[in-house]
């Protein structure tokens, strides 16, 4: 199949890709036509269905495999396809793996790090707190192997929230050989359970969209539930300490307009907030430079997540 991340201006394609969203709409001369977003493993392209009730249109639905007859063309510089024929396929004409994007690198690789991590808390109550919900809780863990860490922007992925737990976690314990005030186990503690809460902000893929709890709740704060459910499961555990530790969660995204009720009141919140922050804003200009966006001369324009102009660095 012609992956999306391959296509370019002036192409004819006849391929199958997952359907992701399907809107009806109107242009300006009242004519109905199909806004639809298709997605492979490489990424997502828009759909335009200019004339949805001729012959070659299928019914079709969301999530949905359809198979495609389109023209690549460009519009405000991004590319989409004018589709002149749709049908709906059916198991057995795809493989689900061309169309999920995956991490890079290994989830198996990457939880038995996140293993080592936990065994490496000294501090009983938190080693416990750690291992109820990483390694106890078997179907959780599954479900963290494979979750997102967002519907876009960086790590929307499968596997994209072991691999972004798994980067804070280590930039973490890089702060802590440098700054010996920092309490490791509290703030390692902290990085691995930050985003605990995405696995029900953010549906499954292929969905991979935000829920009812993750639009009117959010990931911090159902975090804090889901962490202080297994901290009430846990006798004797300090209350202190359950509330240094919720305070790290409640702070990590640094500023009251970014989302954290709280602002980092503690070094290890401030820590895990950098750690946090790092490897988002990293994360995601790797996945622009990695992406089809890249002009010629490098640049691939104002990021409104970054806040400025990005290009890539000449080599």
């Amino acid at each position: 199949m012609k992956f999306i991340d391959t296509l370019r201006d002036g192409d004819r394609i006849s391929d199958i890709y997952l359907c992701k969203n399907k809107v009806s709409a109107v242009t300006k001369n009242g004519k109905e036509y199909l806004s639809v977003l298709l997605q492979d493993k490489t990424g997502t392209i828009d759909a335009k269905i200019w004339e949805p009730n001729s012959m070659g249109i299928g019914d079709f639905d969301i999530l949905d495999y359809i198979e495609v007859v389109a023209d690549v063309t460009s519009f405000n510089s991004l590319l989409q396809l004018s589709v002149k024929r749709v049908r709906k396929v059916y198991e057995g004409e795809y493989n689900p793996a061309d169309y999920l994007p995956t991490s890079e690198k290994n989830v198996d690789d990457m939880y038995t790090e996140i293993v080592k991590y936990i065994n490496s808390i000294e501090n009983e109550y938190l080693n416990v707190m750690l291992t109820k919900i990483y390694i106890e809780d078997i179907e959780l863990a599954d479900r963290f192997k494979s979750h997102s860490a967002a519907k876009s922007v960086h790590h929307g992925f499968i596997g994209g929230l072991l691999q972004h737990t798994l980067a804070v976690t280590m930039m973490c314990n890089f702060y802590c050989t440098q700054y010996p005030i920092i309490n490791r186990d509290l703030l390692l503690s902290a990085a691995l359970v930050h985003d605990i809460g995405k696995m029900w902000e953010i549906s499954a893929f292929p969905m991979n969209d935000y829920t009812d709890d993750g639009q009117l709740v959010g990931h911090i704060i159902i975090g804090i539930e889901k962490v202080g459910a297994v901290i009430n499961d846990i006798p004797d555990f300090p209350h202190k300490l359950a509330t240094e530790l919720k305070h790290c969660i409640l702070a990590h995204h640094g500023e009251l307009e970014y989302g954290s009720p709280k602002k980092p009141a503690l070094i290890e919140a401030m820590a895990l907030h950098f750690a946090d922050n790092t490897d988002a804003k990293l994360q995601t200009i790797t996945e622009l430079l990695s992406s089809k966006s890249v002009n010629g001369d490098g640049w691939i324009g104002y990021q409104r997540m970054l806040e400025t102009n990005i290009r890539k660095t000449s080599l």
